[in-house]
């Protein structure tokens, strides 16, 4: 499969080939890694919606609609899994990233998941800290699905955002499918500060949501509102730095392989920010380096930090993009395989959450480690 396909280089953050034959076809359906937490893990949708501002990119929409992904830990292990994304947001998404040639329409539609739809969620009252996640830019928030399906089995609720007009299709209750309206506008190198700020404001929209005194969703009361943390890829990765600088209710923050270099305001403010944050990065990009990835604003972070590099993996590796790629037989260019790098990635998001949410020692954040020898802390 590997020869049939060519090698395949990174666009958008989806898997685009060089050189392609005949649409690739997985032998079997697209498999998932297991959560290695001992809990099962329900999920459920929440339709959100922000009266208090229009739709940044289309603003004769007099509010923000919001699709939201909720993974939790549950006592159920039997029931319907979660799809992944519906046949025609499969096909959409193809279609918007140009692979009509490489994959099967409906291929991310059988995608083999682990979480129970709508599963009773379980835990004490206020005792489950709250992760929210924001994908890559023109990315589904299923492609974090590995992490989110890991946090949720180590006892953490995770609220994915689907950034509405930000990808190629995200379905609302009602039937209607937005696409993606922003691309129209990212040739505009400003657009990207923007589009870190509004996704900003949906973290802090869906933190009200789910913490407020009417709470929209049944397990809200589980949440420990006094722990939460906000992470993403790429340009979710960015703007969950956005969201730890202009919301004091986010203890802590983590930065996936995202740069803040967008040519416009800092993402973090030169004044300092003193609330832990975490990059990790693919050692292609490291502080100092050329691209100014994101040296200004990891300088003005004033409290805990880390950068760490990941040798061997490349952009898509921390999705699930990079296990798809290895199951597909496509070359993304990466040393390390889609597998391992799923593991590094759960455990060090997993291992920033415990030490600032839950305050338990991580030594793997400030040295290698003998298990994970690919990390290395490239700034402090």
């Amino acid at each position: 499969m590997r020869a049939l396909l060519g090698v395949c280089v990174l666009a958008a953050g989806l898997l685009t080939p060089v050189a392609t034959g005949t649409a690739a076809l997985a032998a079997e359906p697209l498999q998932l890694s297991a959560p290695t937490g001992r809990y099962a893990v329900g999920a459920t949708e929440l339709y959100l919606k922000d009266t208090s501002r229009p739709d940044p990119w289309v603003p004769e929409q007099t509010a923000r609609e919001l699709m939201v992904t909720l993974w939790y830990p549950t006592d159920t292990r039997q029931g319907t899994r979660t799809e992944y994304l519906s046949a025609e947001e499969s096909r959409l998404l193809i279609q918007g990233k140009r692979l009509e040639d490489v994959l099967p329409p409906e291929i991310f539609s059988t995608v083999g998941t682990h979480a129970i739809v709508d599963a009773r969620p379980a835990g004490r009252p206020h005792s489950l800290p709250l992760i929210v996640l924001s994908p890559g830019w023109t990315q589904p928030i299923a492609t974090l699905t590995g992490v989110a399906e890991d946090l949720a089995s180590h006892g953490y609720v995770v609220a994915g955002i689907d950034h509405t007009y930000e990808t190629y299709a995200i379905t609302f209750p009602d039937g209607r499918i937005a696409g993606c309206a922003a691309c129209a506008f990212d040739d505009d190198r400003p657009f990207f500060g923007k589009l870190y700020q509004s996704r900003a404001a949906d973290v802090s929209f869906v933190v009200d949501e789910l913490t407020g005194r009417d709470p929209a969703w049944r397990g809200s009361r589980l949440i420990d509102s006094r722990r939460i943390g906000a992470a993403g890829h790429s340009a979710g990765g960015a703007a969950a730095l956005a969201a730890l600088a202009k919301d004091r209710r986010i203890d802590a923050g983590i930065d996936v392989d995202g740069t803040t270099n967008s040519g416009g305001e800092p993402v973090i403010p030169v004044t300092g920010l003193s609330r832990p944050a975490l990059v990790l990065t693919g050692d292609d990009h490291l502080p100092g380096g050329p691209d100014r990835w994101l040296t200004a604003d990891f300088a003005n972070l004033t409290g805990w930090k880390r950068w760490l590099a990941v040798a061997g993996m490349d952009h898509s590796s921390f999705t699930d993009l990079g296990i798809f790629a290895d199951q597909l037989g496509i070359d993304i260019g990466a040393a390390t395989p889609g597998v391992r790098a799923t593991g590094i990635t759960r455990r060090y998001v997993r291992a920033m959450f415990d030490k600032h949410l839950r305050h338990r020692p991580q030594p793997l954040l400030d040295a290698v480690s003998a298990r994970y020898p690919e990390v290395t802390v490239a700034a402090r």
